[in-house]
């Protein structure tokens, strides 16, 4: 794939409607019926079965925000999955005056009209995680075509010697997340070359783990529990799904990849039941991401966090900031994840896990 559009990651996540702080503007204040509120800042995500975005992308995006700017206040919901729920949510923001929102969509085609329709107001929404359509000023993420190849690479590596007579069974992410298609293509950049044959592949609505167990035991059905040496799993939720499914049939001793080094998927690779991760450094992305909406709500220049250029269907040239990963395995958990302090080896080694963390030289 050449350069143009690369973008980025996975994952998803967060929860419930929570409010962080209340909007400043309150009806006949002071910025005027036509004016907005410049002390508020919209945080859109988009569901909560992925865990990384409640744990850490929120609290990180807040907590820059809070520093940079002491009186800026944070309006958070989750949209639960539901692309007519965060349309709302999104409207609203608007009705009350703020100025910039950051959004992780829902469903990334679907946002064209409401953003365009925002940016007519002056409004500022910086994409995050994925590249939503429309007029948006900024787009933070990873390289999700890189994160893709990451998956594969790190599947043939699994596999060894025997990556070339393998046949592998591929469980991708959702179709309404931009980020799947590129991670789903640069996983296939490397598999279509290095495996013998990728055998079953399915697309999963909504990143859900049961559905991907669901699909995982009809792969089982259709391919013979020897009828595929590994498995490419969009994410850890879906991996976990994919993992239940091969207990259950009795399926052992295949590799299987997931992606968002969720502490579930970890705990899986220190146990054996899932072989890698990939590891995205979410705290420069969400930092980076409140960075730039702060510039925007005072009206300051972006450049500095924006180096990049990356093209959706609808804009040319946004604006942008793409982070790379790491393939995590369990020979390499201490030098990524621990070090880099996501989890401490206490919140990884429960209980349940120590004997496995001991074998892995992890107590």
């Amino acid at each position: 794939m050449n350069a143009k559009v690369r973008r980025v990651v996975i994952g998803t996540a967060a929860i419930s409607m929570a409010v962080s702080l209340a909007a400043c503007g309150k009806a006949g204040g002071g910025d005027g019926g036509s004016g907005g509120d410049n002390k508020t800042i919209g945080l859109l995500l988009p569901e909560n079965k992925t865990t990384r975005y409640e744990t850490f992308d929120r609290p990180y995006m807040t907590d820059k925000i809070k520093s940079l700017c002491k009186d800026c206040k944070v309006k958070y919901n989750n949209a639960n999955q539901d692309s007519e729920l965060q349309k709302k949510q999104f409207d609203a923001l608007i009705a009350q005056g703020v100025k910039t929102i950051i959004l992780d969509a829902v469903d990334a085609q679907a946002t064209k009209s409401w953003v365009d329709r925002a940016a007519k107001k002056d409004v500022k929404v910086v994409a995050y995680d994925r590249l939503a359509e429309g007029d948006i000023s900024a787009y933070i993420s990873y390289d999700n075509y890189r994160i893709g190849e990451l998956q594969g690479q790190g599947l043939v590596e699994a596999l060894g010697d025997k990556a070339k007579d393998s046949n592998v069974v591929m469980i991708n992410g959702s179709p309404t997340d931009p980020n799947a298609p590129l991670f789903k293509k640069g996983a296939h950049s490397v598999l279509d070359k290095k495996v013998k044959k990728v055998v079953y592949e399915q697309d999963i609505p909504d990143w859900s783990p049961d559905e991907a167990n669901k699909k995982m035991g009809a792969a089982i059905t259709k391919l013979g529990k020897d009828g595929f040496e590994g498995v490419y799993a969009a994410n850890d939720g879906m991996a976990g799904g994919v993992s239940t499914a091969m207990k259950k049939a009795g399926v052992k001793d295949v590799p299987l990849g997931g992606q968002d080094a969720e502490l579930a998927g970890l705990q899986r690779i220190i146990k054996g039941d899932q072989t890698l991760t990939i590891y995205k450094a979410i705290k420069p992305q969400a930092e980076t991401t409140a960075e730039i909406a702060v510039a925007l709500l005072q009206g300051k220049k972006i450049d500095e966090f924006t180096p990049k250029k990356v093209d959706s269907k609808s804009k040319k040239g946004v604006p942008a900031q793409l982070y790379d990963a790491k393939i995590v395995t369990k020979d390499n958990i201490k030098d990524t994840i621990i070090k880099d302090k996501v989890y401490k080896v206490d919140q990884i080694c429960t209980p349940q896990f120590e004997k496995a963390c001991e074998a892995a030289g992890l107590k």
